[in-house]
C-alpha cells in the first residue's frame, strides 16, 4: 500500500468531501475516487459512506484512518529527521497538539516564550479535537496536548500525565452590529430566539446543557465544518454562537462577543506522556499556564475536578 493513497484516504475523512480533498492535494476528484476505490479492494472492507452532506468514514474506516494518521505522522518526522541530520541539526522536533480555539490563542504564545528562553527548537503544532489529541499522545505522535473536559470529556488513563490549566468560561460570538453587541453579560433567555452555529458535538451539548438549565431552547439551524467556518457565519449575520473565552483576544474584526450570565466553562488541560518526555515538554507547561492567566485572568485559580466525566455544578457544564 502507498502511503500516498493513505493521505488522500485520511484527507478527505478529515474534509468530509471528495472534491474539496481533490482541491486541496491537487488531484483531479475522478483520481480521488479511485484511490479510496482501490484502497478499499485492497483491505476487502469498505471504508467510506456518503450521506447528505458529503461522505464519512465507515466504523472500519474510522479504525484504518487512526492508524493511518499516526503511520503518516512518523513517516513525515522520520524523513524530517533524515534531512535534518544530513543538514547537521540536532535534536528532536517537540510535537504540540492542542484544540483549535487553543491553537490559535495561549498554545503559539506559549511557544514564543520558550523559543526565547531555551533558543532555537524545532516544533510542529496539530490542531485537533481533545480525543484525538488524547490519542496521538498515547501513538506517541504527540509530545504534549492541551485539550479540554468539554463533552465528551477527558479518559481516566494512567498512560498520560494530565496538568489543570484553568476554567475557561464561554462567551457568545456575535456579529458587531447585532443589537446585544456592548451590551455586557445577558441572560439566554435574551438570545431564546436567535439561531445558533455550532462546528462540534461538544460546543454543541455545552449550549444546550447552559439552555436546558435556563429552561429555554437553543436553535442550532446552522452546522459549520469548523471553528474559522462558525465564526463567518456569525460575521455575516446568519447566526451567533457559543465560543470559548480564550478566542476572544484573536477574533475577526467583523465579530464581537457578550459574556452570559452564569456561563457554562469548561477545563483546560495539558496530556504529556508518562515515559519518554520531551525535555522542553515541562518548561512549556509552565509557559503554557502563565499565557492562560494572561489572557483569562483569575481562571487559572480555580479548581479542578477530580473527575471530569462528572458535573461541575451551576454554570460549568461538563460530559
Amino acid at each position: 500500500m502507498e502511503l500516498t493513497v493513505w493521505r488522500t484516504f485520511v484527507t478527505v475523512c478529515r474534509l468530509g468531501s471528495l472534491s474539496a480533498a481533490a482541491a486541496e492535494l491537487h488531484h483531479t476528484q475522478s483520481a480521488v475516487s479511485r484511490q479510496i476505490a482501490g484502497l478499499e479492494r485492497q483491505l476487502g472492507v469498505p471504508l467510506m459512506e456518503r450521506h447528505a452532506r458529503g461522505v464519512r468514514p465507515t466504523p472500519a474506516g474510522e479504525v484504518f484512518r487512526r492508524h493511518a494518521l499516526t503511520t503518516l505522522t512518523e513517516a513525515d518526522r522520520a524523513v524530517r529527521a533524515a534531512r535534518d541530520t544530513h543538514d547537521g541539526a540536532s535534536g528532536r522536533t517537540l510535537a504540540v497538539g492542542a484544540t483549535p480555539s487553543l491553537a490559535t490563542g495561549i498554545v503559539p504564545e506559549a511557544v514564543r516564550t520558550l523559543l526565547r528562553q531555551a533558543g532555537s527548537v524545532r516544533w510542529s503544532l496539530l490542531p485537533a479535537l481533545s480525543p484525538e489529541l488524547h490519542q496521538r499522545v498515547l501513538d506517541g505522535a504527540l509530545d504534549i496536548a492541551v485539550v479540554t473536559d468539554a463533552p465528551p470529556g477527558l479518559p481516566h488513563d494512567q498512560r498520560v500525565e494530565r496538568r489543570f490549566l484553568g476554567l475557561d468560561e464561554m462567551v457568545v460570538a456575535l456579529p458587531v452590529d447585532h443589537p446585544r453587541a456592548g451590551r455586557g453579560p445577558v441572560h439566554i433567555h435574551a438570545l431564546a430566539d436567535q439561531i445558533w452555529a455550532e462546528d462540534n458535538d461538544g460546543s454543541a451539548a455545552l449550549l444546550l446543557q447552559h439552555a436546558e438549565r435556563a429552561g429555554v431552547g437553543a436553535r442550532i439551524d446552522l452546522v459549520a465544518a469548523d471553528l474559522p467556518g462558525k465564526l463567518a457565519l456569525v460575521a455575516t449575520g446568519h447566526a451567533i454562537a457559543l465560543i470559548p473565552g480564550v478566542l476572544t483576544r484573536a477574533l475577526r474584526t467583523d465579530v464581537t462577543t457578550v459574556g452570559l450570565v452564569d456561563p457554562p466553562a469548561r477545563g483546560l488541560y495539558t496530556i504529556t506522556p508518562r515515559h519518554d518526555p520531551h525535555p522542553c515538554a515541562a518548561p512549556l507547561l509552565d509557559h503554557l499556564a502563565t499565557a492562560f492567566t494572561s489572557i483569562r485572568p483569575g481562571a487559572a485559580q480555580a479548581t479542578p475536578l477530580s473527575d471530569p466525566a462528572r458535573a461541575a455544578g451551576p454554570g460549568r457544564s461538563r460530559a
